[in-house]
């Protein structure tokens, strides 16, 4: 019997797909393959710190390579959702995430304690507390696959530091021991509430009020704009004090608990969540406080420059997350120009592809040697170096200004690397494109972040 010739033309058209399928990096140990961050880990860490958690950086490698990636995806797709009522009409205010997107949340608060580990000892079976380089190079692996949910990680251990710094003890007696627990359903996070609409960059034109209470607590009125992590435990808030002077002298710093000691509601109200180009696994909104309860924290008239301590927590940790999505990004490209033939060359072996290549290397490759740098310019300056901390007065804008300008272009770049599948949303390709261009706008935009350049030298 002749075979039916649209049956032959199929068959052939799936031997040809068969026979040449589309690249897939599939699974992989994001530690074990990449000697570059073992030998600059080795450079910056000590010996025995090193050597005792190479488990734990094989354990992250493996996870970020692979389960992470594949809730990241799913997180992706399914963002949360706000819940204002219950089904019996009661107000719950409800954020509801991805199942996806909290199995990611344990293994980052809970397995690594990525939130804590720079703020107390006995963390990851070590003796003693882990200078901040190691939780910065445990979410350089995180981040390649999910970056969303190292916001709210990076918020918690900015809120942390920042309430250790400037906060009364009693506050830190009572509050510290839910941040820093290790117990998922026990652990509250942190946020910052800083952004207003007319009061972006321009934080003189803040207009949430702030008024004394008897009892030594605070009220808060006002609107917050773009409120990432908004059902967190914690935030930290920017304020007007009732009768305070104008501009920015008249701005205090607010700890504000989402519930108060009786177990009830704060009385602020999460208006809307955002519909965000990028992080879609995480929520973004608004917030409006009647009233809300909330804790000064540190001096009146001073809050700007208490809350720019957690800016630039946030900043170093903006250029560590922008480092890594090059390095996935550059990764998935060398792995295409690899695997991938054109022309009967590999197109890693066609001359074009070895510059554009080079290309996307090189600032990838600079922004992670100045994130291990800047991290270990920290650890001396909160051990009261003072020459340290000048340098990282420059160091933390200067990364976060140049690492997340680059990961705009070198995610975009790799993602043509592999073509059209690239624009494909089964691909991590667009995700790192989204992603990556938020890091330039949070925590300071590039020309906010360059005058605080200027400012440091």
């Amino acid at each position: 019997m002749t075979a039916n010739p649209q049956t032959q033309m199929a068959a052939l058209a799936q031997a040809s797909a068969d026979a040449h399928p589309v690249p897939d990096r599939g699974h992989i140990n994001y530690y074990s393959t990449d000697t570059e961050l073992q030998q600059l880990l080795a450079l910056y860490m000590p010996a025995d710190l090193y050597a005792h958690l190479q488990p734990y950086f094989e354990r992250m490698g493996e996870l970020a390579g692979g389960a992470v990636d594949d809730w990241a995806m799913d997180a992706d797709r399914n963002p949360p959702t706000l819940e204002m009522r219950s089904r019996a009409g009661k107000e719950v205010q409800r954020i509801v995430k991805h199942p996806a997107y909290v199995e990611m949340e344990k293994i980052a608060y809970q397995q690594f304690g990525l939130a804590a580990i720079s703020h107390r000892e006995d963390m990851l079976g070590w003796k003693g507390k882990m200078p901040p380089i190691v939780k910065y190079a445990l979410t350089y692996l995180f981040v390649q696959s999910e970056f969303g949910l190292c916001c709210p990680l990076s918020m918690t251990d900015s809120l942390t530091r920042t309430l250790k710094k400037y906060g009364e003890q009693k506050l830190v007696d009572k509050y510290l021991p839910q941040l820093l627990s290790m117990d998922f359903d026990a652990s509250v996070q942190g946020s910052m509430f800083m952004t207003e609409q007319a009061a972006g960059s321009d934080i003189s034109n803040t207009l949430t009020m702030a008024y004394p209470q008897e009892d030594g607590s605070w009220r808060l009125y006002g609107e917050k704009w773009f409120c990432s992590n908004p059902d967190a435990g914690f935030g930290m808030v920017l304020a007007r004090v009732d009768g305070g002077p104008p501009g920015m002298k008249g701005i205090s710093l607010f700890l504000l608990p989402r519930q108060l000691d009786d177990g009830s509601t704060n009385h602020y109200h999460i208006v809307r969540l955002k519909d965000k180009m990028g992080t879609r696994s995480m929520a973004s909104g608004e917030i409006r406080m009647d009233g809300a309860m909330a804790y000064l924290v540190g001096e009146q008239g001073r809050g700007f420059v208490q809350m720019a301590d957690m800016v630039n927590n946030s900043r170093l940790s903006n250029g560590m997350r922008s480092a890594g999505m090059m390095r996935r990004a550059v990764a998935e490209a060398e792995f295409i120009a690899r695997e991938r033939w054109a022309f009967k060359h590999r197109l890693e072996d066609l001359p074009l592809m070895r510059v554009q290549l080079d290309k996307l290397r090189v600032p990838a490759e600079q922004a992670r040697t100045m994130v291990f740098q800047t991290a270990a310019t920290l650890a001396r300056s909160d051990a009261g170096d003072k020459t340290a901390y000048a340098l990282l007065r420059i160091l933390t804008p200067l990364i976060k200004f140049r690492a997340c300008r680059d990961a705009r272009k070198v995610t975009g770049d790799a993602m043509e690397v592999r073509g059209g599948c690239g624009y494909i949303e089964e691909w991590a390709d667009p995700r790192l494109v989204r992603d990556a261009h938020l890091g330039s706008i949070w925590e300071g935009t590039s020309n906010i972040v360059a005058l605080d350049v200027k400012r440091a030298i």
